[in-house]
């Protein structure tokens, strides 16, 4: 047998490893030499900064949405909800009302820029909440349900030092250890009312609605506005005012958008699927053209079932009607119109005695009315 058969442990190397053989087999591996030419017995190789930000999920290069790592699995139980792309239209909208609606109100330079549009659970939200924070629960009247708005703290305070006069381009003095006084509440409250009026003209073209302040509060317990375990749509808005500023979140539980979910899912506003003028002026053409009949209806009476069981032939059923009553003209279940009998060369005729009933169902009407059957075929 050749040294190349035997192992480390001088045993053939198909032979199966007994205990005493692994722990051998580990004590004769050589040792890492560092740098200075030390040895470091025992010790396995170092990890860099940089695996283990990818063993953790930290991403450091130009995709910042990225998930790997540890992070991918912690997110693997995240929510994932269907993309309304009318969503970021409506903020990216709110965004450039914003800029000029605060510059007017502070008077000042205020830079406002979209984060990010995530979904998330309202429970995981409200419990990562850094305090103190300001809470405003709002009401949307038109769809009968409330949403929140987080001011942070860091965006708390500069909004407060630029309201009384604080100098440019100094962060704001951070106050800890004291609820905020009710001067504080009341200039705030001037600031979400501003935000709100903002997100009401975004939502102004798709569909109007009006945002009321319900109620400030502090301490996210007091703000459930939902299930924990619902989803809600969570708006990122990043201030920065000079060197001053901080992030304000506008949650939206789904339940609160379900009235107007159908116009969230258009690409852009007005779109409108499915729809071929062509082919609904051919349409229009083809059932000008068509025949339909007509029925003649005499006259109409109720009566027991027990005596139409009883009905036999030869016997004569009285119709309540003079020879010049009006009979009615239908097409299928369609009252068209109403008429009076009468004899032309030798033939039963019908005189039309009034105008005909035209439908009021339009094209338009008829989509919105079969809008949740699905596509036109």
């Amino acid at each position: 047998m050749s040294s190349d058969d035997l192992d480390k442990t001088g045993k053939p190397k198909d032979e199966p490893l007994t205990p005493e053989g692994m722990a051998a087999e580990w004590a004769a591996m050589p040792d890492i030499v560092d740098e200075d030419g030390e040895q470091e017995g025992g010790t396995d190789r170092l990890m860099s900064q940089e695996e283990i930000d990818t063993m953790l999920g930290f991403s450091t290069g130009e995709d910042k949405d990225a998930r790997n790592g540890i992070q991918a699995i912690v997110d693997s139980g995240s929510v994932a909800y269907e993309r309304l792309p009318m969503l970021e239209i409506i903020f990216e909208r709110m965004v450039r009302l914003l800029s000029t609606s605060l510059r007017n109100f502070f008077t000042d330079n205020v830079e406002v820029s979209l984060e990010s549009i995530r979904s998330v659970r309202f429970g995981d939200y409200i419990n990562s909440i850094s305090l103190p924070s300001m809470l405003s629960v709002f009401k949307a009247e038109e769809w009968d349900n409330f949403g929140l708005i987080t001011i942070e703290s860091s965006l708390i305070y500069s909004v407060l030092d630029t309201m009384f006069g604080g100098k440019r381009g100094q962060p704001a003095p951070r106050i800890d250890g004291r609820p905020f006084t009710s001067i504080e509440i009341n200039l705030l409250k001037r600031v979400i009312a501003l935000i709100l009026s903002d997100a009401e003209a975004a939502f102004q073209p798709l569909s109007p609605v009006t945002f009321t302040v319900d109620r400030i509060e502090s301490n996210p317990r007091f703000v459930s506005i939902s299930r924990p375990a619902n989803a809600a749509i969570r708006v990122e808005l990043r201030f920065d005012m000079e060197g001053r500023g901080g992030a304000v979140h506008l949650l939206l539980p789904y339940a609160t958008i379900e009235p107007i979910r159908e116009l969230l899912l258009e690409s852009f506003m007005g779109e409108k699927l499915g729809r071929d003028p062509i082919w609904e002026n051919h349409l229009a053409t083809e059932v000008w053209q068509t025949d339909v009949n007509v029925t003649c209806v005499l006259h109409e009476t109720q009566m027991p079932l027990k005596r139409v069981m009883k009905l036999e032939i030869g016997d004569t059923l009285m119709f309540d009607a003079r020879p010049d009553t009006t009979v009615a003209l239908r097409c299928g279940d369609f009252m068209v119109s109403d008429g009076r009998i009468g004899r032309v060369d030798g033939k039963i005729a019908v005189q039309v005695v009034s105008p005909l009933r035209r439908s009021k169902t339009t094209i338009a009407a008829f989509d919105s009315a079969t809008s949740h059957l699905g596509s036109p075929i």
